[in-house]
């Protein structure tokens, strides 16, 4: 199978897209990767949703979406585009489309761009397996083609932009039935439209394939770039998003993890994030994950070129295939570590930093669910006992000085490692579990060689390339391919900047590798901590180990806490989303690895809450439907109510705990 679905592995490039107009405002080819955001306002609010429009146009939008559920707010989109131009605002709108073909062909002849999704264009979603013959399926096709196609001739009439936009969640029963609910499925159901749209001679195309599991959306991504070039097709631009991200530091992790990893293979001409928060606070977002790549292929160092195919699926998870060392790899999740070494001296207390608290009145630690695995101290090993479960990572040569203590782990450099001990006069290694710092740089044949048979070391790998994501990935597939097995822990080290950038920098940059099963481990560290208070410096490491588990769970490889897959709010909305999202994570955010969705109406329904667990959709004013999974269990609760039945809903199903009250340790 042909793997291709970037310009390269190794060095950043973009990918070249066609250049499509929307407004004025062209995206693809050369043209810089374009911010966008949606309006929260009922559509039918004219000033509210201009004003709102103004804000985030102000806050960075390049281009702003607006839904129109029906005609009468499709019809409404003149008044707002009249009262935006004639207040001097000219960004281009793009009418969002689900269910109503009708108010999408009154649209494209007042808006720049109309976004159609094809699971609910024409095609039907009820949640059942249909069996279709090859001639009934070939008949339903045509049948949505024709439905489709006067909306591609109005657009081609009236020059407006078209963004086919495939969602995980809402693929048709025809497509289900064909595909499953896989990122094929996503990738065809697109191409169906598309095909249209060319025979047509319509090329003023955008995709995306959006998705909250960020595997998934990775894959599909990344599909889609290699069926347009295997079909022939043109090289439509992408707009990239992962739906439903959630709200606050989640929601741009997992943001990051996403988006991050597609824009560093050169991948998406516009981008939009999904945060359950305000527009005007996605922009910003936006901007910093892309601005990353402005002067990126001028900094990057060159990285060595992969000899030989890619010996990953990149359309398919499968976690590298290692031995366990330890609690490292195997069956193992991914273990954190948190970064100490810094720290003049410990004491009991400052070991919240790594989720581990605690009590002086009961001279007791208690771990979090964010408890760090390893903490690394450097040359100053803890004074004292560590609590049950956590280990030490020291410097080899701290490890020596100290008697080679068999509850520390020593860390290594490449030449330390393969030093013959009897001529240097230093010890051997720990019988268990030994640390090898290493970069693609020295990964020789020898070195090779020799991990290919160590069954007690754990690499950990660290770059100082500003390509970083790439050679690190590149690192992991010098080590596939040289047969080696031993587990692998992914180092960032970012420098002086914003703690909010370099929560979307380690996001990108470890979870694009965790994406593709690459890593067995976390380690993050910042170099802003030489002259810090040791107060605020136990709040950048306490920062870093939170998003550390934040990465991971993103990446869907450890789930630590609860997740929430709650959409933006938008004129469809039937409740105050972030502050129904708050109420709910505040009774149930204790609910290890469980998955809730909060969806603001039935367009983002069951179907894109993907695999929640749970799901809270609004289905009227004032009124919630609860599902388990896809199945609606209780219809039309009363919002006063719907919170406490969604639990009742839990306890029935024994997943229910109720919330520990602990007193705050000492020092916290």
């Amino acid at each position: 199978m042909n793997k291709t679905y970037c310009p390269s592995l190794t060095e950043y490039k973009r990918r070249v897209a066609r250049v499509v107009n929307i407004g004025g405002v062209p995206m693809g080819g050369d043209y810089p990767i374009r911010v966008q955001s949606m309006t929260t306002v009922d559509t039918m609010d004219t000033l509210g949703s201009v004003e709102q429009t103004l804000r985030m146009v102000a806050a960075g939008c390049e281009y702003v979406r607006i839904t129109a559920p029906s005609v009468k707010e499709a019809q409404n989109l003149l008044e707002i585009k009249k009262e935006l131009r004639a207040r001097g605002c000219n960004v281009p709108l793009i009418a969002d489309i689900h269910f109503t073909p009708n108010a999408a062909e009154l649209a494209a002849r007042i808006v720049e761009k109309v976004r159609v999704n094809p699971g609910n264009y024409a095609d039907k979603k009820k949640f059942e397996e249909i069996e279709y013959t090859d001639a009934s399926y070939a008949a339903e096709v045509e049948r949505i083609r024709e439905r489709f196609r006067p909306l591609v001739k109005i657009c081609k009439q009236y020059g407006t932009a078209m963004r086919i936009g495939t969602n995980h969640g809402s693929l048709s029963d025809r497509i289900l039935s064909r595909y499953g609910d896989t990122p094929l499925g996503m990738v065809e159901s697109a191409l169906e439209f598309l095909r249209l749209c060319e025979e047509e001679n319509y090329h003023d195309v955008v995709l995306s394939m959006k998705a909250s599991n960020t595997q998934v959306m990775v894959q599909a991504y990344r599909l889609l770039v290699q069926k347009l070039d295997e079909e022939g097709l043109q090289p439509y631009p992408l707009h990239l998003g992962v739906t439903e991200a959630g709200e606050a530091e989640d929601g741009r992790i997992k943001s990051a993890v996403g988006i991050g990893t597609l824009l560093e293979d050169g991948l998406g001409d516009t981008v939009r994030v999904s945060l359950t928060e305000a527009p005007e606070a996605e922009a910003p977002v936006a901007r910093m994950l892309i601005d990353r790549y402005v002067g990126r292929a001028a900094t990057a160092r060159p990285i060595r070129p992969l000899v030989g195919p890619e010996p990953l699926n990149p359309f398919q998870y499968l976690r590298r295939h290692t031995h366990e060392v330890a609690n490292f790899g195997g069956l193992n999740v991914p273990r954190v570590v948190a970064d100490l070494s810094r720290l003049p001296r410990l004491e009991y207390g400052d070991l919240r930093a790594a989720g581990h608290l605690y009590s002086q009145f009961l001279d007791k630690f208690q771990m979090s669910d964010l408890g760090a695995d390893y903490i690394y101290t450097g040359e100053r090993p803890v004074p004292f006992m560590l609590p049950n479960g956590l280990k030490e990572i020291v410097n080899y040569t701290a490890w020596a000085d100290t008697g080679r203590r068999l509850d520390h782990y020593p860390l290594m450099t490449a030449d330390r490692y393969m030093a013959d001990p009897r001529r240097s006069g230093l010890p051997e290694h720990h019988p268990q579990l030994n640390f090898l710092l290493l970069s693609l740089d020295v990964l020789d044949a020898a070195l090779l060689a020799r991990l290919r048979d160590d069954r007690a070391v754990v690499v950990a790998l660290v770059t100082t390339n500003a390509h970083a994501m790439p050679e690190l990935r590149r690192a992991f597939f010098e080590l596939i391919n040289a047969g080696v097995s031993c587990p692998v822990v992914i180092c960032r080290a970012h420098g002086p900047q914003p703690a909010a950038q370099t929560q979307l920098d380690a996001a990108t940059d470890a979870g694009g590798l965790l994406i593709d099963g690459l890593g067995d481990g976390v380690a993050l560290s910042t170099e802003l901590l030489t002259e810090m208070p040791q107060e605020a410096w136990l709040g950048t490491v306490g920062g870093l180990n939170q998003l550390s588990f934040g990465i991971l769970q993103a990446a869907r490889t450890r789930m630590s806490k609860t997740e929430y897959i709650s959409c933006p709010s938008c004129g469809r909305t039937l409740f105050d989303l972030q502050e129904t999202t708050a109420l709910i994570r505040q009774r149930t955010d204790h609910l290890k690895g469980i998955k809730i969705g909060i969806m603001g109406c039935i367009v983002n329904g069951p179907g894109e809450m993907a695999d929640a667990d749970y799901g809270y959709v609004g289905v009227g004013k004032g009124k919630i439907a609860l599902y388990r999974g896809q199945d609606v269990i209780k219809k039309a609760v009363p919002e006063e109510r719907a919170v406490d039945e969604l639990i009742e809903l839990m306890r029935e199903d024994g997943k229910w705990i109720e919330k520990e009250v602990v007193g705050e340790p000492v020092g916290v």
